[in-house]
Parts: C-alpha cells; structure tokens; sequence
C-alpha cells in the first residue's frame, strides 16, 4: 500500500493534515464513525470535549486494528463536531490526532454540526487503503 502526500505549491501548507492523498492498494477499509463511548456504548466524558476527542480517535485506532490496518493506512478521515468552533476546537483535535497518526497527516475535514446524540460532542470516520488481505 502507498500513500502519496501532495501539499500543491499554489494551495496552503497545512499543520495536521494534507491536501491531496492518492493511496494505492488492494483493500479499501471504511470505519464508521467512532463516538467516544465505552466499551459498552456508553458516553464518555460528558461536557468535556478534550475527553471525547481523545476517546473517538482511541476507537477510531481500535477499528483499524480489528480491519488490519495501521493509522499510517488512513488516507481520509471526517470530524464531526456539535457547535465547531475552530479557535476552541482545533488545537484540542489537534493533540487527540496526534495521539493516533503521529505525523501521519491524511486528508481530512471538519464539520460542524448543530447536534448529536444527547451530551455527544464529537464523532470520527476514516477511509484506509491496505494491501495485504487479512483472514479472521
């Protein structure tokens, strides 16, 4: 599987993801968005955004793994976020991706919507690209 990272001189560099990804390889794997719940589907970090961002990228890992994938795979990922505030939010999302990706900076976008689930703050999805087929 290869990533190709392409930050166009006529576009911005940007801090915590890429502008354009072009991934190659045998398997696609989509990872529905993950919600900072428990185990048992229970909100975690009520109020507390820092909390729930750093839970739904936790899941967001615990899923590609369960697919055979590595954060170094995402080539995408979509950020949810109830009343987004970029000044707030970003710097907080920034810290919860780079305890998953490290510098790994796949495509991303944030949206900001107007509610979830009562109390839930944030939600996160990815698209990976892998190559090597995994048996269960």
């Amino acid at each position: 599987m290869a990533l190709e990272l392409i930050n166009p001189d006529d576009l911005p560099v940007p801090e915590m993801y890429t502008q354009v990804v072009v991934a190659t390889g045998s398997r696609l794997v989509f990872i529905s968005g993950q919600q900072p719940e428990d185990i048992h589907g229970k909100l975690v970090g009520h109020g507390d955004f820092a909390a729930q961002a750093r839970l739904a990228f936790a899941n967001l890992g615990r899923a590609l793994r369960a697919a055979g994938a590595r954060p170094g795979h995402v080539c995408k990922i979509t950020i949810y976020i109830v009343d987004y505030n970029r000044d707030e939010h970003v710097p907080i999302i920034e810290q919860a991706q780079i305890s998953l990706f490290g510098d790994h900076k796949p495509a991303n976008v944030v949206v900001g919507v107007a509610i979830m689930s009562p109390g839930y703050l944030i939600e996160v999805d990815a698209i990976a690209v892998i190559d090597q087929v995994v048996t269960r």
